[in-house]
Formats: structure tokens, sequence, C-alpha cells
């Protein structure tokens, strides 16, 4: 058993605000965390010290860290988070294009494999670091490079993916016409091909029966185009024939992103306090109208074919590598590992919050969440296909294609089809939302955490949120031209995909497991839940889930294929670099950071490697010594010296 991490190899210290009872040193969760973890004037006593220079602190204007007001805003956060729009649209489609129920098979397995250990990761030393996404990485400094990525990755998430919530508001302010405008073909972006029934088992000999299209050929219905696609396409859209043509700015669709990015600031601007509340509604709602849905979509005729297809199982697709790296990478995705948020959201806990009871909790409604969209999902792919006369695999579809395509096509084709609409829209507007603004207060909490106390400003937390999103707006500009989608298809692929999600989670194992010590952690988790968690955890750090990471992120690796759109157009080769440079934007932030920080440092490279690992701590660890530790070794390093400032 290695030691424990309040030893004598502490660095520091910074002040804390404590009450005593009953003799001993009890958190109010309360602490402020500076950023060198140093403190200013040299050591301090045990208890009156830290209340006093605290006491300091707060007289001259400094705020405390702020913690939830109820440990069910910390979950409802991290639900309305981590559900989000890729558990109502990518699980199930991946559920059907893998074998159906077979993949549940190594989509539970790697939740425990990967899921949940780097899930309850993140949150754990948030909570016991009590910072953001960059100064959680003091725990070994010379890895901090890890929180510039994820504050990389989580700033490209909160770029491209508001673009899904302004479609969606788009769509629910068309949503309230008597006549949904993607339900017919006399509309101003129609063309002569668009066709509004497809009714491909009436093709026979040559001619469709009874149609109200005139005598069309086969060979003409397949070159009819749905008022929906039509309508996402030429209205929405109004896309360009590449990347290399960005025409002009859609006026519409920039109105629709500006109100998504004012609701998400007024979200945000507040903290932690504010934003607990608004994610009861926005992370409950969601689950209301799925099951709205669920309803309506099994009595609709054609559901129990479309529900067949999802969960019957294709044993035959579990020898595929296909199969089981989907399923690993789709963990990555809908638990949102790696983006620096749940880290922050972590951090907001009291110290001696249960954890690891939440991890569970949080990843079985996350799952569930998963496979159950997918019955609702399949519902209305069954009713689709039974309409058109086609196999249902011709409607499913993933990505924007779902929710964009198939979910209005299908509300068009329901009864009072415009309440159905705006329901899907609300609902989909909902899921969104929550994920973005816990997305935003992830990158500012990072960010704030940078400045220490002598540096706080008034209003500096409303400026960062400010700056933050307009920032976030400008770039979103261009994807509110006619090259627009083209643009959201390079952020989506390569800045926030797979591979740099795994690449993140990599190097927190090892970091954790292997530099700070995997003992070492467990020890620091008993110290706040008071028992230590199962070994399990432990052995995916050290062992499992790294080489899982490593072995998907490989095939990824090996397998990479230039991106398209539609299947039919490719990307130049200028679009794929720029792609690559997005990725390598996060993805280098780890080695670069740590070569700077060696190459910086004085000594041999067995002592520069000791002293940029030294954990520098918060003022709040001091609340939770052993009453025997020598509180003099732990200012080892004296604040002002240049060993300490290279950490």
């Amino acid at each position: 058993m290695e030691k424990s991490s309040l030893d004598a190899d502490c660095c520091a210290l910074n002040t804390v605000l404590v009450e005593e009872k009953k003799g001993h040193l009890i958190p109010n969760g309360n602490a402020h965390q500076g950023v060198n973890g140093t403190l200013n004037g040299g050591p301090i006593s045990a208890a009156a010290g830290a209340v006093s220079a605290a006491g300091a602190e707060k007289r001259q204007g400094f705020p405390e860290r702020e913690t939830w007001t109820r440990q069910m805003d910390f979950m409802m956060s991290c639900v309305g988070f981590a559900v989000g729009l890729g558990n109502v649209w990518r699980f199930p489609y991946l559920c059907y294009k893998n074998g159906g129920g077979v993949f549940l098979i190594p989509y539970v397995l790697f939740i425990f494999l990967g899921g949940i250990p780097i899930f309850f990761l993140e949150i754990a030393l948030g909570q016991f670091m009590k910072a953001g996404s960059i100064n959680v990485w003091n725990i070994a400094p010379l890895f901090k490079g890890l929180g510039y990525a994820s504050m990389v990755i989580v700033f490209f998430c909160n770029t491209y993916y508001i673009m899904v919530l302004a479609w969606g508001f788009y769509y629910l302010i068309k949503s309230f016409n008597s006549t949904l405008p993607w339900s017919t073909c006399d509309n101003p972006w129609n063309t002569e091909n668009c066709i509004e029934i497809f009714r491909h088992d009436d093709c026979q000999n040559g001619t469709i029966g009874n149609s109200t299209f005139g005598n069309l050929t086969c060979e003409e219905l397949a070159n009819g185009r749905s008022p929906i696609i039509e309508f996402w396409e030429n209205k929405v859209l109004n896309i360009s024939d590449g990347l290399d043509e960005p025409g002009v700015i859609n006026w519409e669709l920039m109105l629709c992103l500006m109100a998504v990015w004012v609701m998400v600031y007024f979200c945000v601007w507040k903290g932690v306090k504010s934003t607990g509340k608004i994610v009861y509604f926005t992370a409950t709602f969601p689950y209301v109208v799925l099951i709205i849905l669920l309803v309506r979509g099994v009595t609709l005729p054609g559901a129990y074919d479309g529900i067949l297809y999802y969960v019957k199982p294709d044993w035959s697709k579990l020898g595929e590598a296909q199969v089981w790296i989907d399923a690993g990478t789709q963990i990555f995705f809908s638990y949102a590992i790696g983006l620096g948020a749940l880290t922050a959201l972590g951090s907001y806990n009291r110290f001696n919050n249960d954890c690891y009871k939440d991890a569970f909790v949080l990843a079985l409604i996350n799952s569930g969440t998963s496979f159950f969209s997918g019955f609702v999902v399949f519902s209305i792919l069954g009713f689709m296909a039974s309409e058109q006369g086609v196999d249902i695999s011709k409607v499913a579809e993933s990505g924007p294609g779902l929710a964009f395509i198939a979910y209005p096509k299908a509300v068009s084709l329901m009864p009072v089809a415009p309440v159905w609409a705006a329901l899907f829209f609300v609902m989909l507007l909902l899921l969104g939302l929550d994920s973005q603004f816990v997305g935003v207060e992830g990158f500012v909490t990072g960010i704030l955490d940078l400045f220490p106390g002598k540096y706080y400003m008034r209003y500096q937390r409303e400026i960062a949120v400010a700056i933050c999103c307009l920032l976030c707006f400008i770039i979103d500009l261009s994807m509110v031209t006619q090259g627009g989608m083209y643009v959201f298809q390079l952020f989506d692929y390569y800045s926030a995909s797979g591979m740099t999600l795994l690449w993140q989670a990599f190097w927190e194992c090892v970091v954790v497991a292997w530099v700070y010590g995997a003992d070492r952690f467990m020890d620091d988790i008993a110290r706040m839940i008071g028992y230590r968690p199962f070994p399990w955890m432990k052995w995916c750090w050290s062992f499992i889930t790294p080489c899982v990471c490593m072995g998907i992120f490989l095939f990824h690796l090996l397998n990479y294929k230039p991106l398209t759109y539609n299947n039919v157009y490719v990307y130049p080769w200028w679009g794929e670099v720029i792609g690559w440079c997005l990725a390598l934007s996060s993805m280098l932030c780890i080695p670069v950071s740590l070569v700077y920080k060696l190459s910086g440092a004085k000594g041999t490279f067995r002592e520069r490697w000791e002293n940029l690992t030294k954990p520098v701590w918060g003022g709040h660890h001091l609340e939770y010594m052993a009453p025997d530790t020598d509180i003099k070794s732990l200012a080892s390093l004296s604040p002002g010296t240049e060993e300490n400032k290279i950490l």
C-alpha cells in the first residue's frame, strides 16, 4: 500500500475556511481554491491560521468556492450533461446497425470496463481537488496539459454542438403552422423532383398505380426527393456544393443561433446555484416527452415491426470487430468523458459527498435512457417504413439525419402533426440545452480557476461567460452559411471525435494510477466518502481501461476513412488538414506541456520528474489530515521558491 496522499511530499497549502466541532476540523464545503496551491506569507498552523487567513481573504472581497445547494442539484446537472442527443439518436442507430439486442452485450461490458471507472474517476478527482478541469491536475502538475486538452475539446464541443439546438429551434418555430412546411411540395424551395408519397411496393410493370403525380416510371420515382429532405437541404441549410463554397449567411438561422446563445448565457452566468435549479426542468421534461412519444409510437401501424427490428439479436455480429468498437466509442460519447465538465461539476460537491454511489446511479440513468429511447425511435421508424412501403433499413439514419429528417417525417404523418412536431422539438431543445450550458459551465470554471484571489474582479464570472459565448458565436457564423454543414461535420468528426476522447481518457487513467498512484487515490477517496471503493476500480484505472482506450484508439487510427457528406461529397485534402489540426490541437497539449515543463526545470531527469509530479495541495486538504501528520512537512517547498513556480 502506497502512502496516503496527504503525507510529507505535499508541496504547499492554500487557505481554507473551517469550523471546529468537538475538537475536530469539519469541512464546510466552501473552501476557496487558489491557483498555485501556496500560502501568501508562508506556513500556517493547523486551525487558527487557516481560519484567520481565510477570513482575511473573505474581508478582501474574494469569493468562496460555490457548492451545490443540495446534492440533487449535482445529480440533475450530471444527468442533464451526460444524457443528451447522443442517447436519443446515436445509440438506437448503433444498436440497429450492429445486430440489435446483441449490441447490448459489448455495450454493457464496456460500461463496467471503461464507462463507470472513468466517469467515477473524473467526478471523484474534481471533488477531491476542489478545482476545475485545469487545476485539478495539480495532483500531478507535470501533466497539467490534460487540463488544457480538455478545455480545448469542451470549447470545440460548445462551438459546434449548439448548431443542433439552433436547427431544432428553427424547426420548432416552423412547427407553429396549420400545415408543416416540410410535408408538402408546393413551397418555393422545392424542386420539380419533389414527391410527397413514396410507395415502392406499388412500383409494378414500370409504373405506379393510382399515383396522384401522373404516370411516373420507376426510374422517375428513384430520382424523386422527399419534401422533408428538400426542406432540410434547400431551406434550412441552403447547402452549397462543397466546403470551398461558403456562400451567404442564412439570417433566419443566425437569429435562432443568437437566441439559443442568449438562453445559454442566462442559464450559466450566475453559477451553479442557478444552474442547479434550471436542470430540474431541462433534465426531466425530455423524459416526459419521450414517454408521451412512446405511448403514441406503439399505437401506430408498423410499430411492432420497428421495435422487433431494434431488439432482435443477430448473433453473427458478435464476431465483427466493428461492433465492439462502436460499443466502446458510444460509451465515451454518452458518458461525456474527457471533456472536463464532469470534473467541474464534481468540484462543487462537498468534500465528503458519496461520489462513488452517485457514479453508479448516474451510469444506470444514462444507459437506461439510451436503451429506452431506442423503443421510442424504432416504434416511429417502423411506422415510417409501413407508411412508405419500404424496409425499415431504408428509413433508419444516424446523426442529424435522424433528428431533422426521420423524426420530422414521422410527425408529419401523424394526426394533429404540428402538435407532435412542437412537442418533439421542445424535447430536442431541452436535451441539448442542459448539455450545452453545463459544457459552458465546465469551460468557464476551468478558466476562472486560473486566476488566484488577488486577481479577483467583480463580475468576472459574468464577463468570462459572455466572452466564451461571444467567441463561440463568432465561430458558429461559419456554420450558418451555405457551406455550414461541411464545417459542422469537420468539428464533429475531428475536434471531439472518438480518437480525441479516447486519447484523453487513456492519459487520465495513466496519470492517476501510475504517476500519482492508484492505491493512493483510493485512500483519498476513502477519506472523502468514509470507505474504500471496490478494488475493481483500481484494477480498471491501472490496467483494463487504459488498454481498452488505447485498443479502440489504434483501431480508429488504422481504419481511418476520409470524411464525406452523405457518402457522396468527399472533402478536399485541405479540409482534412483543417480537421486534423482541430484534433491535434487538443491531443498535443499533453506531450507538448510535458516536454516544456521538463525542459524548463533544473536538475537531473529524476529530480525534475520527482519535483514536477509532487501534488500541489489546496487548503481544504488540511481539514482531512490525520492527527499525527507533521504539519510542517506539508510546506516542504517554500511558497516563493523557483521550484514551486515550476509547478
